[in-house]
């Protein structure tokens, strides 16, 4: 019989150019490794957005003077910015934060330099302030930088002066490393020079402060002379009049008027000390000293860490005392180590289980050929993505694992087309040659299929895309790679190495050599363990594996391969052959395909009925508990403090109970931070002075150290047991796994009217509350009216009279309360202010404040004047509001609360909306729905729209492929029939739909199913080409009995690799959607596998890996039965047409 052979160029060239081929794969080895070492490690992929940050601080002035002297002129230049998409802004006592957020297609460096003029032209306005204590900073955000990698903690028996010295001698070390952005030193202040005036000997005396800060400012100079010339030589002439200590200070000279002399000292103390308290940190609720460490984004974390022990480990060696106690806690490098080695160790274990079925399918030699194209195609995946400037995270590595059993699809359709010509009695050249000629263009169709399917992801908007764009980039860039080992790589080796039967082995000559293998592995065991070497191990090991698997294979595996690929599968592809021609006779096509839409309809029916949980992104256990606490802005810090430390101690007790001789076997540290860089950064930018926050964060021990102790558990326990602080917002969280979305319930009330709003807010949240909806934890407004203020209010009239101006009102107040820096001490290289301030018994006494005299000079007489400030002014007490939030120059309040565990936030939120669909609201003002709901519904939107276009691109690359329409509908149908694998299996195991990673497996799903039915028809096909090539039939129809005959005949002899690239892609995903967990390197290094089940990666990627699999194994049915039945119909179809006309 004639057959129709073809050749594929590539393959051909590769065939024939062996020494070229040989040497591409041993450089695609070498570079891979060497790319791979190279990447740098994170748990996360930086994300990099087009959004610029502005701080503004501008200390002593309320929420609405911010907003009204700051905020609002900035947010009037920035908004005439081409190209921004939201301005949400937060105005402080003390300090504006303005979030500029961006098109994607403004790059952040541009978006960056457009804010930075608008900032400058607002700055040149007249009206903006120009006493600010510093510029606007404007920055790019960087949700890298937002959370610090670690914390360094510093105690002992020592003065917090000393720790603080060794703080910053580590500080400065740090931050000479490279991938560190920035080191802040928590727990103690820097140090002042303060001058403390007492406020009636400087009214005694006629002087004011603008006398004192003169006086200092007139001393504390060093001025050039100029240069002396004396006997030939220029003598520098330089004025040293800086202050060498405290006491020089003290002891100049205020005022001399009529032989009447007054120090500084005589009218206040001067004293070098620290600065008013900003933070606090505790270890076990024991002072600390805490280094809270950021890194750069983009940078190798992992590096980063080890430099930081290195520096640790020298400084304890060169510089500091023997004992200092330093500790790491909250180290990210801890969690970023264990997901990216389960995640390595996850591709490891699919490697193993996909070559073992490779062994059985094809034997050892076919199954080395196939398996060859994991690690070539991983490492050219390497090369390119090191290339590009990606970081190795768990985006890339999961796309890896997504991509293992597909890896070999491609080499499987080569190898096993090329081994069954070679059975024919063709050439090893000519079988491989003709072999890839034959399925060429099927492979690169259905590899094009399956890119198609991940391409649109690729152009997924937003920040949720730039999250997750890095798994279709991977997918595209690792499958690509394996169609090249496929068509080059693939082609060369057969041509060599290919034989249809196994050489007769000498069993004794391979026991005999096996032998040796195994003794010398023992001995470099043995001298592993008592070198204590671990390379020794692994290498002895790896010796000791390969002699005994040597013989396994010759008296097991071999057998049993024979057994499986010469008895079994014979067995069931006859039964199959059954099966198909059971199927393909008389109506049953019709009957199997309608049956096979019904169980569609079925199975949306059920889902319906019995609707799983639906998350946005998936839950997993904790790794830390953060309990935030808040109290009204104005809070002291000492009260948050004493709050703090009694919550830290409450917690410590409570966790007790996890002990075992005295030992905590599920934390590793318990830190507690008040004041400064306690915001919660999902709430937002944190910036600003936060006296009346704390943050609290319980670190457990990694998964397979907490015996079975769920952490989620442990965070519920936490939050039931701080239920009872009245006057305080307590939040219990986690740590999230993705971008920052927003609370799960997020109710943004906007306006104008602040007094309106706060108002509307308030009762819209009794409402809620009223109304009884199960799963809410605790409704909070982020504004509150409880922060209290005391408005001077000034008689303009009496002020004129007696030449008293608002500035000079103004200015006292504020030098007296807040201090006023005048100078700088410097002691060595370092710099410290010189700020005057009040004495605290005067500073904080109301009265003492309001009748305080301001002391001018009279410009009509010269003569000296003072006025108190209480005959021109007086106080009044009131309240004002925490903050101003505004959103797109808008104000607006937003309500908030997590959702409890075991509740569906989608539900919870209907209700909500259900109850205020009918709340009569205030004029001019509005309700929206937003943050973590809100970005539910856009990446719905998308992901769906992507399904449609995935399908849409795969339809056309058929046309094209087949060029007919009705052969892509049948392989199309089979994307939307395999749905009913995901659904039923979804309702059968009660499993979650997680919106982010369920759709995207069912995306992923789209470009895989339609693979194997490509394969199938495009094989059957050319069977009918051979058949008519045989009869003489140029053009026409073959009959109803030869399409029978070749239907089946394509179907039995893809039968093999249709159900074996359905199993290894089904066994890649496996280990990650169980959840089994094998450290291969302290296998061979140490002998320990540290063997568990479950794990953060379980949690994040088992919704994903369930729905590949649960839609290709129904999928696998489909391609094998309903493709075939639906094939039939079409050609029987086609066949009656040709007969009637």
């Amino acid at each position: 019989m004639n057959k129709v052979l073809k050749e594929f160029k590539l393959s051909t060239w590769s065939i024939h150019n062996k020494m070229t081929v040989f040497v591409l794969i041993v450089m695609i080895f070498i570079a891979g490794i060497f790319s791979y070492q190279s990447m740098p490690r994170e748990a996360f992929p930086e994300i990099v957005i087009p959004q610029i940050f502005i701080s503004t601080p501008y200390p002593g002035n309320s929420a609405i003077d911010i907003e009204k002297l700051i905020t609002r002129p900035l947010e009037k230049e920035i908004n005439g910015i081409s190209g921004v998409d939201e301005i949400i802004s937060t105005s402080i006592e003390g300090f504006s934060s303005i979030q500029v957020k961006f098109d994607f297609s403004i790059t952040p460096t541009e978006a960056l330099r457009k804010v930075k003029d608008k900032v400058d032209a607002a700055k040149s306005d007249k009206d903006f302030p120009t006493d600010l204590p510093a510029d606007p900073n404007v920055q790019e955000m960087n949700f890298a930088e937002l959370r610090p990698i670690m914390n360094i903690n510093l105690s002992g028996d020592f003065s917090m002066d000393e720790l603080k010295e060794y703080g910053e001698y580590l500080e400065d070390e740090i931050e000479k490393v490279p991938e560190i952005s920035k080191v802040d030193i928590r727990g103690i202040q820097d140090k002042e020079m303060e001058i403390s005036v007492d406020l009636y000997k400087m009214e005694v005396s006629l002087i004011s402060f603008n006398d004192i800060a003169q006086a200092i400012q007139n001393e504390n100079i060093t001025i050039s002379g100029g240069d002396l010339l004396e006997e030939g030589l220029r003598r520098n002439v330089r004025i040293i009049g800086e202050f060498k200590s405290a006491k020089e200070i003290a002891d100049i000279i205020v005022k001399q008027e009529h032989g009447h002399i007054v120090y500084l000292r005589d009218i206040a103390s001067v004293n070098f000390k620290e600065q008013e308290k900003q933070s606090y940190a505790r270890e076990f609720s024991q002072p600390v000293v805490m280094l809270d460490v950021t890194k750069r984004g983009g940078e190798n974390l992992i590096n980063a860490s080890e430099q930081i022990d290195v520096i640790i480990a020298k400084a304890k060696e060169d510089y500091f005392p023997s004992n200092l106690n330093i500790s790491k806690t909250n180290d990210q490098t801890n969690d970023t180590k264990t997901m990216v080695a389960d995640l390595e160790n996850s591709i490891i274990l699919g490697i193993i289980l996909v070559v073992l079925v490779l062994l059985f399918f094809l034997g050892i030699r076919n199954a080395l050929f196939v398996g060859i194209a994991i690690p070539l195609s991983m490492f050219i995946s390497f090369i390119v993505l090191s290339a590009l400037g990606v970081t190795l995270n768990i985006m890339v590595l999961f796309s890896l694992v997504i991509a293992l059993g597909m890896l070999v699809d491609n080499g499987i359709v080569v190898v096993e087309n090329v081994h069954r010509l070679l059975d024919e009695g063709y050439s090893k050249i000519d079988a491989a040659k003709y072999g890839v000629g034959e399925v060429a263009m099927p492979i690169i169709a259905s590899t094009a299929t399956t890119l198609a399917a991940f391409l649109p992801l690729a152009f997924w908007p937003g920040i949720m895309g730039e999250f997750m764009r890095y798994l279709p980039i991977t997918l595209i860039i690792v499958l690509t790679s394996s169609l090249f080992v496929a068509l080059v790589i693939n082609p060369m080796l057969t041509s060599v190495f290919m034989k249809i039967k196994e050489d007769k082995v000498n069993f004794k000559k391979i026991l005999l050599y096996s032998s040796i293998v195994f003794s010398v592995g023992v001995v470099f065991i043995i001298l592993g363990l008592t070198t204590e070497t671990k390379g020794f191990n692994a290498f002895g090991l790896l010796l000791v594996f390969a002699g005994l698997l040597r013989v396994i294979n010759t008296k097991i595996l071999s057998p049993a391969t024979a057994w499986f690929q010469y008895v079994y599968l014979p067995r069931q592809e006859n039964l199959y052959e059954r099966v198909l021609r059971f199927s393909l006779k008389g109506k049953r096509p019709r009957r199997f395909l309608f049956g096979t839409f019904g169980l569609l309809i079925l199975s949306i029916l059920l889902f319906g009925v019995f609707p799983p949980k639906v998350l946005f992104f998936p839950e997993t256990p904790p790794k830390q508990v953060y309990v935030y606490l808040e109290y009204p802005i104005g809070t002291d810090i000492e009260v948050t403090n004493k709050l703090s430390s009694e919550i830290e101690t409450k917690i410590q007790n409570y966790l007790k109970k996890y002990e075992i001789n005295g030992a905590n076997f599920l934390i590793t540290s318990v830190i507690g931070q008040v004041g400064e860089g306690t915001s919660d950064p999902n709430r937002g930018q944190p910036g600003g002075p936060t006296p009346n926050k704390a943050r609290i964060t319980v670190d457990f021990v990694k998964f397979m150290e907490r015996k079975g102790i769920h952490t989620n558990d442990v965070l519920i326990e936490i939050r039931n047991l701080l239920q009872e602080y009245p006057g305080v917002n307590i939040t219990v969280d986690k740590p999230s796994d993705g971008p920052p979305t927003g609370a799960p319930i997020n109710i943004e009330v906007s306006g104008e009217d602040y007094n309106q709003l706060l108002t509307t807010s308030e009762a819209i949240k009794q409402f809620i509350n009223e109304s009884n909806i199960l799963g809410i934890e605790d409704l909070k407004l982020d504004v509150e009216q409880g922060k209290p203020e005391l408005p001077i209010i000034i008689d303009r009239q009496k002020a004129r009279r007696l030449n008293i101006s608002t500035v000079q009102i103004g200015d006292a107040l504020r030098t007296s309360l807040f201090g006023k820096e005048v100078s700088t001490f410097k002691d060595g290289e370092d710099d410290y202010p010189i700020n005057i301030r009040l004495m605290d018994k005067y500073r904080y006494n109301k009265e003492a404040l309001i009748n305080q005299k301001i002391t001018f000079r009279n410009q009509s007489d010269g003569k000296i004047v003072q006025v108190p400030i209480s005959a021109v002014a007086h106080a009044e007490k009131s309240s004002t509001f925490s903050a101003v939030k505004r959103k797109d120059l808008k104000r607006v309040i937003t309500i908030f609360s997590n959702v409890l565990e075991n509740y569906n936030a989608t539900e919870v939120n209907d209700q909500i909306r259900k109850i205020l669909a009918n709340y009569k609201l205030p004029k001019n003002v509005a309700v929206s729905f937003t943050g973590e709901q809100e970005k539910q519904a856009e990446e719905m939107a998308f992901l769906s729209k992507a399904l449609l276009i995935a399908v849409f691109l795969i339809f056309l690359i058929l046309v094209g492929q087949f060029n007919s329409t009705s052969t892509p509908i049948i392989i199309s149908l089979s994307v939307v029939l395999s749905l009913i694998g995901v659904l039923l299996g979804l309702i059968a195991f009660r499993m979650e739909f997680v919106i982010m990673m369920t759709m995207i497996g069912v995306i992923s799903l789209a470009g895989i199913v339609v693979n194997n039915a490509i394969v199938l028809i495009d094989y059957t096909i050319l069977i009918m080409q051979r058949k008519r090539l045989e009869l003489g039939l140029e053009e026409g129809i073959l009959t109803k009995e030869l399409i029978y005959e070749s239907i089946v005949e394509g179907g039995k002899t893809r039968l093999r690799p249709v159900i074996l690239t359905a199993i290894t892609t089904i066994l890649g995903l496996l280990p990650m959607a169980i959840g089994i967990n094998i450290n291969f390197m302290t296998l061979f290094t140490e002998f320990n596998p540290q063997f568990y089940i479950g794990g953060e990666n379980v949690a994040f990627w088992g919704p994903m890996s369930w729905t590949i699999i649960f839609g290709l194994t129904f999928a696998t049915f489909l391609t094998l039965i309903i493709v075939p039945v639906m094939f039939s119909i079409l050609n029987n179809f086609k066949l009656w047409l040709n007969r009637k006309q």
